[in-house]
């Protein structure tokens, strides 16, 4: 086989070929923005407004083989803020590094978080306190939205009407609704997993994906029967109360129950390691290395819904690639190349030229110092 003149070819033999992967739940490269703890639902804020295209984190992540992330607010609210998925095409601006093949996704959040319970007492005041006005929070939150929706839509049939004044937290609603923005809730414990189905179900749209999901395990059917996705940790748990019945085994009770489940890394240092992150639950539960790898490659991109695009090695999808050294299961292995769209925006090799010229400069600058300061 003879190549064109003007490919790069690279001899890849005795080692592992991986699609790039994608962490459904991250919190880098956003500038002083993940959360918007000031009212208990902030639909309207955005995070793709606030991408810091220079975090360093999005280097270490390609070199950890991550190519996509989704970049979701933070979990003070019972309904956040909107996310942002992107791919991480370091050095690139923040508009570039945006993926805009996904669809719109918002962060709804559950739990201990959202009703104030680990913020010290100085929180006491906003509402919701308790787990049964974080529900009713979000019912109340839909009836407003529907009645938003059904005023517009007589206003577009009868302009005689008043026209309603726009609402961009009601419009994102609205938004959810009509199946044009999914949510990615946080979550832990079996009953508020099942309450937030229910009024998804009462306002006729589905929860894409449960993340954290700690107790998943315990309503893996209903799961099932929702629709909804699974992301969870590997074996994260114990760290606060509502974690209490949080086992390792969880994913792998989730994928025998048929529920699309992903491991992601909600930390900027795990977003390294989610090969090994992935490893551990052929330890928790057997899971087959084939099973355990899609957790970090297609089932995460099937969550986002662009699975027709990334997730996996196949014609007409995205190039993004990682060389791998080995074994990408193994806590040996690393990453020696990370491509996206065909570009090589990670290389061991580079990395290695640009740490000799950082430290060349590093010492000039220091010598020319230490000169003037004499």
């Amino acid at each position: 086989f003879k190549s064109p003149s003007n490919v790069v070819l690279i001899d890849a033999s005795n080692k592992h070929i991986t699609s790039g992967i994608i962490d459904e739940h991250s919190h880098i490269a956003i500038s002083r923005g993940v959360n918007e703890g000031t009212q208990a639902v902030t639909s309207e804020v955005r995070i793709g407004d606030v991408i810091n295209s220079d975090d360093i984190n999005i280097y270490r992540q390609l070199a950890g083989g991550v190519t996509i992330a989704q970049l979701l607010h933070g979990s003070a609210n019972p309904i956040g803020g909107q996310s942002a998925i992107i791919k991480l095409r370091w050095g690139q601006s923040a508009e570039n590094l945006k993926y805009h093949l996904a669809k719109p996704f918002i962060k709804f959040a559950l739990g201990e978080n959202v009703k104030q319970s680990n913020w010290g007492s100085q929180y006491r005041t906003r509402f919701p306190q308790t787990r049964m006005g974080v529900e009713q929070i979000i019912y109340d939150a839909f009836v407003r939205a529907k009645e938003y929706k059904e005023n517009n839509q007589a206003y577009r049939k009868n302009k005689k009407l008043q026209k309603p004044r726009k609402n961009l937290e009601l419009d994102a609603l609205v938004e959810i609704m009509d199946g044009k923005r999914l949510v990615t809730c946080h979550s832990y414990v079996q009953s508020e997993i099942l309450m937030l189905m229910d009024i998804a179900n009462q306002f006729n749209f589905k929860i894409n994906t449960f993340t954290h999901i700690l107790e998943g395990y315990k309503v893996a059917g209903q799961l099932k029967l929702h629709g909804a996705n699974a992301s969870t940790f590997s074996d994260w748990w114990a760290y606060k109360y509502e974690v209490n019945d949080a086992i390792p085994y969880n994913a792998a009770l989730l994928i025998d129950a048929g529920v699309n489940t992903a491991i992601n890394s909600d930390d900027a240092e795990m977003g390294r390691r989610l090969n090994q992150e992935a490893a551990k639950i052929v330890k928790y539960g057997h899971v087959s290395y084939e099973e355990a790898w899609k957790s970090v490659t297609l089932n995460p991109a099937k969550m986002l819904q662009i699975d027709q695009y990334v997730g996996s090695l196949k014609e007409n999808k995205d190039a993004d690639i990682v060389i791998w050294s080995s074994n990408p299961l193994s806590m040996y292995s690393k990453v020696e190349k990370t491509f996206i769209d065909g570009r090589c925006y990670y290389s061991i090799e580079q990395d290695l030229e640009h740490r000799e010229i950082i430290k060349t400069e590093k010492s000039r600058l220091l010598n020319k110092m230490i000169k003037n300061q004499k």
